[in-house]
């Protein structure tokens, strides 16, 4: 059953951290989400002021964050002592957890810094677990090339085309993710399949493409039907998008800011853990 788009959603112009400038496609109001995704940001941006002061030290709860850079780079530090320097075209996958406390600065390449992040739900029996987290280089980052000049780069889960199959550098877990960086000619077509049950969404950065005979523009977001596959059309100058899906976590969501939680009671606890300086301790043992 092929998948046809349900709503489409212009990203919203905003600013987060210390003034970084950026559209917000999802989460920005408790009804625009799709579980198991909470929000999904797009920076872009050749002037520096947009985006250097970037986002200083500030925590994290109950949920993981995926950072993709398509152009720039980003530093990084974090509580635990982890630091490093995300590169073009590379990932960070960053579980909070409990807790974590990290900064992340953009630095310039050429001006230009572009990407996105990401934040998806993790259940109530994750949401406490310990925070890690892992880059993904570039080269890790498995493609593949399409017959009409087009290319998928697969971000997370796993998705067989024809006789491929891309195994991204994360795949499974609770909410199974797919992530993909789809890339399309002018009229160029592409099926992929999708589980059926899972919440399904594309975000358009460049170019136009359409889906059984809807166009959506750039900067757009569009949820999909329920089905096990959906087809892809790149438009007149063709398309760059992203495409998601993953498996419903079905519970309840509290949210106060940086904290993503299933009770009110649980974001005042996490709210109290960052003021007293345990939010990223571990819990005693039992």
């Amino acid at each position: 059953m092929e998948r046809k788009i349900l709503n489409t959603l212009r990203a919203l112009d905003t600013s987060d951290g210390a003034g970084v400038r950026l559209k917000r496609a999802l989460g920005y109001n408790p009804m625009v989400r799709l579980d198991p995704f909470l929000m999904l940001d797009a920076f872009s941006s050749d002037n520096p002021y947009d985006y250097i002061a970037g986002f200083p030290p500030h925590p994290h709860r109950g949920f993981e964050t995926v950072t993709y850079l398509v152009e720039g780079h980003m530093r990084h530090r974090d509580h635990l002592g982890n630091e490093g320097d995300l590169k073009q075209g590379g990932v960070q996958w960053m579980t909070a957890g409990r807790g974590i406390i990290h900064e992340e600065m953009p630095q310039q390449q050429d001006g230009v810094l572009r990407g996105f992040q990401l934040w998806i739900n993790l259940p109530a029996a994750e949401k406490m677990k310990p925070a890690g987290y892992r880059d993904i280089a570039d080269t890790e980052i498995p493609r593949l090339d399409l017959p009409s000049g087009g290319q998928i780069k697969a971000i997370a889960g796993e998705v067989t085309l024809g006789n491929e199959v891309l195994t991204a550098p994360v795949h499974g877990g609770s909410t199974d993710p797919l992530y993909l960086d789809v890339t399309l000619r002018p009229g160029e077509l592409l099926t992929v399949p999708l589980n059926t049950g899972y919440n399904a969404f594309l975000y358009l950065f460049e170019g136009q493409a359409s889906v059984a005979g809807e166009t959506v523009q750039s900067d757009h977001l569009a949820t999909l039907t329920d089905g096990d596959s959906v087809t892809l059309e790149g438009g007149r100058q063709g398309a760059r998008l992203l495409l998601l899906a993953g498996k419903p976590i079905g519970e309840p969501i509290a949210q106060y800011g940086p904290f993503v939680m299933n009770t009110q009671d649980e974001i005042n606890q996490a709210l109290s853990d960052y003021r007293d300086g345990t939010l990223t301790a571990e819990p005693p043992e039992l």
